[in-house]
This record gives structure tokens, C-alpha cells and sequence, in this order.
């Protein structure tokens, strides 16, 4: 078993290593020059299709813009931000910070072309159903002879959507931050406890489709990026005397790397292994490129692909330009990332209790919970996605009572080499993706000046 566990561990950490990321920061940028940065100039635009104001109840699809959206960040918003921002800081300093503003600039061109695609090459599934996703776009963009690629990624698909990382995340901060400070006595029973509350939440949502889910999303996602940005702000008022300074620093720091431990010669030096760390924790919280997010909206109710691609691209950008960005600035203004050993969910606590000593870690737990039940509630349904697509609309359903099972699982053992397979499998369903959003990215080139022309004629 400690053989698997180091084999699985060697898997994880290749799966996420330099080739994969060369593939989506490499491919994300040469969409963005390409396509002449010209998504980006359509940004007003895409706020106001977010805002409803091309919704046509009578186009295909099952949710709106909006629902699309908030879904997929319902995925993406999660621990990456608040545990994988602090990893970055602790590792890579301040500097790390800039390489995933970068990662996510990039991630915006590779969302809009996946999430076009996801519209513009929809399938049908067994039971007749309009679907969208790297799967159907690869078989229908691409032609039948591709289907194994689309296999490989449904297949990856089903092990990296299993919810046992973020539930055994989420049970470790509550048992941190809330029972164990309170004199609780923490072991199987309230991890077995903690895991029948979220089989029974995630089991009332998931069950009812993806209509519930993207009801639910919209409702939860806008609620708690709010919160957690009165939070942040709150933070940075009281540090505002050295806000600005930190800020800086992050810019000045992303090229000198003077925190990053002087013994890794990566790439040749400090500076590339902090470049590489800041790009793959941004790659990682975002997932663009990934192909998670074109499975939410391909559901969108919509015909036009570049609409909907317009609205995607603005996933990367409130995910880390906004929410990792706002973890970043608390971790950096209050001092912690210097002042204390604490790394992960427990440095972010760390940054809350400074400035609000007593409740704020508190404050911080409810964000946590609920991004992490918002991830729950997606995932479950790209699981299904992908047992769909390999074994028939009518199986399905199954997926679920798996993926409900895995919450028992995720809760009560801390299964390193789970998390390790399951966080491989993950990585790797962007090599289908982005090979297939690389080959087709001319026809959605052709699709968005049609589009431009359109939108400029009226």
C-alpha cells in the first residue's frame, strides 16, 4: 500500500507538472493571439449577455447565461482559493501572485474557446437530450474517428469529478477551526457525522438535475463571493497603510523571487520555479483548459456559441483576478505568511482572526462550507456528463449514488492515494480538451467575426 501510495503521488505531481502546463498556459496563449485579443474587447458585452438582456426562452438549452456561469464557478470557486492561494504565498512569496494573474488572463482566451465550441458542436445523447462538453464537441467537431479521445476524457471524467478532495478539506477545517478549539474530541463518529450532513444537502440539490443545480448556483455563488469580499475588504481597510505597499510587491517580487527557497534550480533558477508554481496554482483554481466548465455551458439556453463563449471568459477572471486575488492581499497585509508555520486553509484563518480576533475565523468557515457544497453540487453533475456519455443517458443516475458514496469515503479517512488519483485524472482530461479546442479554434475564429459583424450591423 505505501508503494501505491508513492506510485500515485509520482502520478499526481507529473500529471500537473511542466508538459501540462506548457499545453494549457502554451495553448491558451496562442488562442489569445490568435483570435487578436479580441474577446476582451467584448467584455461590456458579455456583462450585459450575463445580465439577460439576450435571453430567448425559446432557444435550445436547460439554463440561462447566468445559471451557465455561476455553475461552473459553483465548481471552480472553491479551496483552491482560499487553501491553494496560501500554499502559493507560503512557497513562492508575494511574486506567486502575479503568474496566476497571468495564468488567469490566459485561462479567459482558453475559456471562450472551449465554451464556444461546447455550443457550437452540441450532441445528442442517448435519450435524445441537446449536450455539450469537450466529449461531444471532439466526436462532433472533430469527426467519429476521435471518439477515443472523447472516451479518455469521459473516462478521466468520472474519477477526477468524485468529491472526496473537497469534502476531506472541508471536514479538516471544520474540525480545525470549529470542533477542536471548542474541546471536541474529533474521530470516526464526527467525521461520520460531518459526512451524513453533506450527503443529505449535496443528495437534495443533485438528484433534481441540472435545472436545480443551476437554480441553486445562482443563489449561492453570487451570496458568497459577496460575503467573503466584505470580509477581505474589512481586512485591507484596517491594513490599509500597507496595502499599497504589498501590492507593489507582488509585481517587484514576481521577477526577484527573494522568498522562494534558494535550493530548487528549476528551470534554471528560483525565478522559473516561481513563474511555474504561480502559473500551475492559477491553472489549478480556475480549470481553464481543464474542461469542466464547457460541460455547464453547453447547457446554457442559447444559439449563439460566441455568446455564451463571452460569458465563460469571465469565469477566470472573477475566480482569480477577484476572489484568489482578495485571499492573496489578506494573507500579505496582515503579515501572517511571515508570522506563522501554517500553510493551506489554516495561514488564510490565520489572516482572518489577525484583524477579527475571536469570530473571524468563523466568518471565514462559512465561506469555506459554502464554496465547497457549491463544488459539490457541480461536479456531481460533470460526473454524470461523462457516465452519460459512455454508457447511455439511462445509466446515468447511477453516477450519483457513486458519487454520494465517495462523500462518506472523503469524510472519514484521509485517503492520500485517492486524493492523488483522483487530482491526476483530473489534470489529465485537458490533454483531449485542449488538443480539439487547438484544432478547431479556426472555425470559432470564423464564428466570432460573424458574430462581431452582426452584433455591429445592429
Amino acid at each position: 500500500m505505501e508503494i501505491l501510495n508513492q506510485v500515485l503521488s509520482k502520478f499526481s505531481a507529473l500529471a500537473w507538472g511542466l508538459p501540462l502546463l506548457i499545453l494549457l498556459i502554451g495553448g491558451g496563449l496562442y488562442l489569445l493571439i490568435r483570435s487578436h485579443f479580441l474577446p476582451f474587447r467584448y467584455l461590456g458585452h458579455a456583462l450585459n449577455v450575463l445580465r439577460g438582456k439576450y435571453d430567448d426562452p425559446d432557444d435550445p438549452g436547460d439554463i440561462s447565461h447566468f445559471q451557465a456561469l455561476t455553475t461552473a464557478l459553483s465548481a471552480t470557486v472553491g479551496m483552491g482559493n482560499i487553501a491553494g492561494v496560501a500554499v502559493a504565498i507560503s512557497v513562492g512569496g508575494p511574486g506567486a501572485v502575479f503568474w496566476m494573474w497571468i495564468s488567469a488572463v490566459v485561462g479567459m482566451s482558453t475559456k471562450f474557446f472551449t465554451s464556444s465550441l461546447a455550443i457550437m458542436y452540441r450532441g445528442k445523447d442517448t435519450a435524445g437530450e441537446i449536450q455539450g462538453g469537450p466529449m461531444y464537441f471532439i466526436t462532433e467537431g472533430l469527426g467519429k474517428s476521435w471518439k477515443p479521445l472523447a472516451i479518455f476524457f469521459s473516462l478521466c471524467g468520472l474519477i477526477g469529478a468524485l468529491p472526496v478532495f473537497n469534502v476531506n478539506q472541508l471536514t479538516q477545517a471544520l474540525n480545525d477551526i470549529l470542533l477542536v478549539p471548542n474541546g471536541v474530541q474529533i474521530g470516526l463518529y464526527t467525521n461520520l457525522t460531518i459526512g451524513v450532513v453533506l450527503v443529505f444537502i449535496t443528495g437534495l440539490v443533485i438528484l433534481g438535475g441540472i435545472k436545480r443545480i443551476g437554480t441553486v448556483a445562482s443563489r449561492l455563488v453570487p451570496s458568497m463571493v459577496a460575503l467573503y469580499f466584505i470580509l477581505v475588504i474589512f481586512i485591507l481597510i484596517a491594513h490599509s497603510d500597507v496595502l499599497v505597499y504589498y501590492l507593489k510587491l507582488i509585481f517587484t517580487d514576481a521577477f526577484a523571487a527573494s522568498y522562494y527557497p534558494k535550493d530548487d534550480t528549476f528551470l534554471g533558477g528560483v525565478l522559473g520555479a516561481l513563474i511555474l508554481h504561480g502559473v500551475k496554482r492559477g491553472a489549478f483554481s480556475n480549470e481553464a483548459g481543464i474542461g469542466t466548465a464547457p460541460m455547464a455551458h453547453g447547457a446554457a439556453r442559447t444559439d449563439e456559441p460566441i455568446r455564451e463563449g463571452l460569458v465563460a471568459m469571465l469565469g477566470p477572471a472573477i475566480d482569480t483576478l477577484v476572489v484568489c486575488t482578495l485571499t492573496a492581499l489578506a494573507i500579505l497585509v496582515t503579515g501572517v505568511w511571515e508570522t506563522t508555520s501554517n500553510n493551506g486553509v489554516s495561514l488564510t484563518a490565520s489572516a482572518f482572526a489577525d484583524v477579527m480576533p475571536g469570530y473571524g475565523k468563523y466568518l471565514l468557515l462559512i465561506c469555506i462550507a459554502v464554496f465547497s457544497l457549491s463544488s459539490l453540487f457541480s461536479y456531481s453533475y460533470y460526473g454524470t456528463k461523462c457516465m452519460s456519455f459512455l454508457f447511455g443517458a439511462d445509466k446515468k443516475h447511477y453516477y450519483n449514488y457513486i458519487y454520494i458514496l465517495s462523500i462518506f469515503i472523503g469524510a472519514t479517512t484521509s485517503l492520500s492515494m485517492m486524493i492523488n488519483l483522483i487530482d491526476g485524472v483530473f489534470a489529465l482530461m485537458a490533454i483531449p480538451t485542449m488538443i480539439a479546442t487547438l484544432i478547431l479554434a479556426p472555425k470559432v475564429l470564423v464564428e466570432l467575426k460573424a458574430y462581431a459583424k452582426r452584433i455591429k450591423e445592429k
